[in-house]
């Protein structure tokens, strides 16, 4: 069966081969509450869908119209056998219940590797960001070097970023972007390492300008996002 937690899902987790993130757009904050209430009554209603979906995750966006889901799988193949079998009768009952829903595509991805969370962190993430960074075409390839740069100049900023408690880089595999899922500690935490002196997140160091002027990086988008519903194998 299915039911529903509250923990945030373990990004790290060495089974979870393939991890989907994807998002919807709805009308507003009431839409919002709406939807994830249809998602969660469509899913308890049924049994778990397959053995090779690890959990599912709902986060709204502080935009109050964005919905991101994160899906781990094992395998692709078990999603596709997912979408065969249960995928449209849950998608029809949740639009039934919330008109209007807008599905603005699937990313399939591959996590690179983490800056994962320091030994005795209990924190509860009380915000994730979530960063789009865009590559070219001829770049593609050096996208993992590119994360590994960032995660060294994390561990070397003299400012600590206390509040960031752990950033999970992922690789698209269409080859076009990284995603990085980033917990952090509150709002306040994130807004006080914008407001440092540097650029974004990074301090004024030689390691995060060769971050920034990465050759090959068209740009890139960060948003907020709360999660509001986990759903797990019972």
């Amino acid at each position: 069966m299915t039911r529903r937690t509250d923990e945030l899902p373990d990004l790290t987790r060495a089974e979870a081969g393939a991890p989907f993130f994807s998002t919807w757009r709805v009308g507003g904050p009431e839409e919002q509450r709406r939807t994830v209430e249809a998602i969660g009554a469509t899913w308890e209603r049924r049994p778990w869908p397959a053995d090779g979906l690890l959990g599912y995750h709902v986060y709204t966006g502080h935009d109050g119209t964005t919905l991101l889901h994160h899906s781990p799988w094992t395998s692709e193949a078990g999603y596709e056998a997912f979408v065969k079998t249960h995928r449209q009768e849950r998608v029809d009952e949740i639009d039934t219940a919330v008109p209007g829903i807008r599905r603005l595509g699937l990313g399939r991805y591959r996590r690179h590797r983490s800056r994962e969370r320091a030994a005795g962190d209990e924190r509860v993430p009380g915000l994730i960001v979530v960063v789009r960074i865009g590559f070219a075409p001829h770049a593609a390839e050096r996208r993992p070097d590119w994360i590994d740069t960032v995660v060294k100049a994390l561990q070397d900023d003299p400012a600590g970023h206390r509040g960031l408690i752990s950033a999970h880089f992922h690789l698209s595999t269409d080859g076009t972007h990284v995603l990085n899922y980033a917990e952090w500690e509150s709002d306040r935490a994130y807004d006080e390492a914008l407001a440092a002196p540097g650029e974004g997140v990074g301090s004024p160091t030689d390691q995060w300008e060769r971050v920034r002027t990465y050759s090959g990086v068209t740009g890139f988008t960060a948003d907020r996002f709360t999660h509001a519903l986990g759903l797990v194998p019972r």
